[in-house]
């Protein structure tokens, strides 16, 4: 292999083609099961989460295979959100979490992520170590020590007992409308369940999955079907999670979107008024707007930026002690809950802002004033690079020139999908619709 193998978050990529064979999730099973069982003991074991994917299956299997050949117990929960593997491996004692899923994108894509045992995802270092176990040999475990693997019928539930206990003691739902999209994905069935155990009147969406349609048409990057459906059944609010359940939309009663910079805005706000933000400050990506960093410096809260990926805002979380981050994408990672970003503590979250001071969805989603913001995505060809060719590259910077001190240019490629992302922020929305065309066409032609 000559191509990296990880990204920003795990291993990902079109189904049956590299990476996501079922030749390579056995090669990284096994190298993951002797990653973790360095120390030559038997007492091992792997919990094993995936979405509703097609290839669900297929992975499951190989990656099951791979672990049991070098002496690791797997535990298969079946399909759970990607919250729930971080949590439940802690829970259940495993060595390493897996979740099968390849979030917001379309069935035909797949990806493997890894939990340590203290839940959290692992660091780019014991990636590397895996990855270099990948392409080496690995030595299996003697046919007497070959692992076993059990399917675990209670996970999901025992995941939504625990995110109960996210929502404040002595509330309820009662009397809230709520429209919940799952986009066909990980959290069908706990989503609605855990609303109606807290007394909401509950309007599922996106709860038919069958292997092919996870964020088709619906989920936290197609907000406009459960924002048809907020208006439709007259909710009062909706919740619209991505195909793992770790990432959600807020809809007020209007169907007006509500992305993560606006939920952690309310939030932090919140929590500094409690005296429970952590490091007085909120953790975000540079990709989260202007507007957001305003507001938080006008309430006295700090900003603190990392790269794009929730992987890198609990890094930095971890590292500075702070309990709140997320990315305007809809990430809301909150370590006094869960040990990655949750759509559903999230969700109820926002709700207990609801019922606690009995404000409308519109009120509490709009915490402040976004600047324009836009964002426009180029396809390359795999191992093309665009972003280093000359004439692209005086583009961008003839355009940093015209926008500075006005807002500011953001270009990055995709840790995920072979993009090229081209975002601005500039109040003047003409001037920001024409950097962006600039960029994007010097791009393109470069592609």
């Amino acid at each position: 292999m000559t191509a990296k193998l990880f990204g920003t978050d795990g291993v990902r990529g079109r189904a049956n083609q590299w990476p996501m064979t079922a030749e390579l999730a056995l090669k990284l099973g096994a190298a993951a099961g002797r990653y973790f069982r360095r120390d030559g003991t038997t007492a091992h074991r792997v919990v094993i989460g995936k979405d509703t994917r097609l290839s669900g299956y297929m992975l499951e299997n190989a990656l099951t295979a791979g672990f049991t050949s070098t002496g690791m117990e797997v535990l298969l929960l079946g399909p759970v959100p990607t919250p729930a593997v971080g949590y439940l491996t802690r829970s259940m004692r495993a060595d390493v979490g897996v979740m099968i899923s390849a979030s917001h994108n379309p069935h035909q894509d797949n990806g493997i992520k890894l939990f340590g045992p203290d839940g959290f995802k692992l660091s780019d270092a014991a990636e590397a170590e895996i990855e270099a176990m990948v392409a080496g040999e690995i030595r299996p475990a003697k046919p007497e020590d070959i692992g076993r693997a059990k399917r675990i019928e209670d996970g999901r539930g025992r995941y939504q007992e625990f995110v109960k206990t996210s929502f404040p003691n002595g509330l309820r739902l009662d009397g809230l409308k709520v429209v919940i999209d799952c986009a066909n994905g990980a959290a069908y069935k706990c989503a609605p369940e855990v609303l109606w155990e807290l007394g909401a009147e509950v309007i599922p969406v996106g709860v038919a999955p069958n292997g092919t349609n996870i964020n088709d048409r619906c989920g936290s990057t197609h907000t406009e079907t459960a924002a048809e459906a907020v208006v439709t059944h007259h909710a009062h609010v909706g919740i619209s999670l991505d195909g793992d359940a770790d990432r959600l939309m807020i809809l007020d009663e209007t169907g007006r979107v509500a992305d993560g910079d606006q939920i952690m805005a309310l939030l932090a706000a919140r929590w500094a008024d409690e005296g429970r933000l952590r490091g007085g400050a909120l953790v975000a990506t540079v990709m989260s707007n202007l507007g957001l960093e305003r507001f938080l410096a006008g309430k006295g809260i700090g900003l603190e930026r990392t790269g794009v990926g929730d992987r890198y805002v609990v890094e930095r979380m971890r590292a500075g002690g702070f309990n709140l981050g997320g990315e305007q994408s809809g990430h809301i990672v909150m370590t006094d809950y869960a040990t990655t970003g949750d759509g559903l503590v999230a969700g109820l979250q926002f709700l207990a802002e609801m019922v606690r001071t009995g404000r409308p969805a519109s009120e509490l989603a709009q915490s402040f004033a976004t600047v324009p913001q836009m964002l426009k995505n180029v396809r390359f060809a795999a191992g093309g690079r665009p972003l280093e060719v000359d004439t692209v590259k005086q583009v961008i910077a003839a355009n940093e020139a015209r926008i500075a001190g006005k807002g500011r240019i953001l270009i990055r490629k995709s840790g995920t999908e072979p993009l090229i992302r081209v975002m601005a922020e500039c109040e003047d929305e003409a001037m920001l619709a024409d950097v962006i065309a600039e960029i994007v066409s010097a791009v393109e032609a470069a592609v």
